[in-house]
């Protein structure tokens, strides 16, 4: 990347969101990754009535998700917020994404227990 005659590099989450050889031991993704377990930890330790479809602290990570996508715990996924889920999505018990690029699932998808997307 260049910048005014010289040389910028690229942030190794720039380098991961374009697919690049990237180094995960950064500690901008170090965050993103513990906001994303703390996050998992909720969803999978709340009781279900308390849970919802999606516990608060996971549905801050997909905020775009609709409110009739629903994950079974337990559930987990690297970032979240790579993850885009469209209506009436239902992951399965033991579905894991992860998501170092951005994942999509559309609108009806209902995955198994135990998928992994990756």
């Amino acid at each position: 990347m260049e910048s005014m005659g010289r040389l910028v590099s690229k942030s190794e989450r720039q380098k991961m969101a374009a697919g690049e050889w990237y180094c995960c031991l950064d500690p901008e993704l170090d965050a993103l990754r513990l906001i994303a377990r703390k996050a998992v930890h909720q969803h999978n330790t709340l009781d279900p009535e308390s849970r919802g479809n999606i516990a608060p602290a996971l549905k801050a990570l997909f905020p775009k998700a609709p409110e009739d996508a629903f994950i079974e715990a337990p559930f987990h996924c690297a970032y979240g917020l790579n993850v885009s889920l469209g209506h009436r999505v239902y992951l399965n018990a033991g579905c894991t994404i992860l998501d170092t690029a951005s994942v999509r699932i559309g609108d009806g998808s209902m995955l198994g227990p135990g998928v992994q997307l990756r």
